[in-house]
């Protein structure tokens, strides 16, 4: 099946993790890259639908492509699951909160004490969420891309994720590099591929990114649709 007649998924932006009414964990995520990558579609597939956390409103004002707008990581995988289908590209560059506290207070916490505890528990793992479905499902024609946004032993984290999560493709992204990462209008990625094939692509403007990423997904398409 090519491109064309396939339905991408694209994820972007940060999600909030709420320990009271006023404040949340979050990460400086804009959106930016996920965006790029939805605007990369447009054109290239059948339909495009864009899930993005908390993002400046002008970004995804007047866009021609289906966006959703989530709050929480619980939220993005929600919306992600629902929109799942037989033959379609996910591309998860979104950076959704690692943790989420165990109990989030009704009212505004005060300041007490010097210390505040706060007991915290893992949030979803979307991609391990969707490698579960399309097994239990049997929609093994879902092609699954991430992100991986690295300080230290990049390559080996995201060669990890590759592996734990199941996917065809990952997308590293050194984010203490200058021209990468969070907020930049640039970024610096190396793809990686389930066959091995790792191919590195220089400081460029997320765009141009987003459809080298694109062209890798498109060209490696009848291996993963067989």
């Amino acid at each position: 099946m090519p491109l064309r007649d396939m339905k991408a998924v694209v994820t972007g932006g940060p999600t909030r993790e709420w320990l009271d009414p006023v404040r949340f964990i979050s990460n400086p995520s804009t959106g930016k890259m996920g965006l790029e990558l939805a605007a990369a579609c447009e054109g290239r597939v059948r339909e495009t639908v864009f899930i993005h956390g908390p993002v400046e409103a002008g970004l995804v004002a007047g866009r021609s492509f289906r966006c959703i707008s989530v709050d929480t990581t619980s939220e993005m995988l929600e919306a992600v699951l629902t929109e799942l289908e037989e033959n379609m590209v996910l591309i998860m560059a979104a950076a959704p909160a690692d943790y989420s506290p165990v109990k989030k207070s009704e009212t505004k916490i005060k300041k007490g004490s010097n210390n505040l505890t706060i007991e915290l528990e893992k949030t979803p793992d979307i991609l391990k969420e969707v490698a579960a479905k399309k097994t239990r499902s049997r929609m093994a024609k879902v092609i699954t891309v991430g992100f991986a946004a690295e300080t230290n032993n990049i390559e080996e984290y995201a060669l990890g994720k590759l592996r734990e999560k199941s996917l065809d493709m990952i997308c590293l992204n050194d984010v203490s590099r200058l021209g990468a990462g969070f907020a930049s209008d640039t970024n610096i990625v190396t793809i990686f591929a389930r066959n091995g094939e790792k191919i590195e692509l220089p400081v460029m403007p997320k765009r141009e990114v987003a459809a080298r990423i694109l062209d890798e997904i498109e060209s490696r398409l009848p291996g993963y649709l067989t």
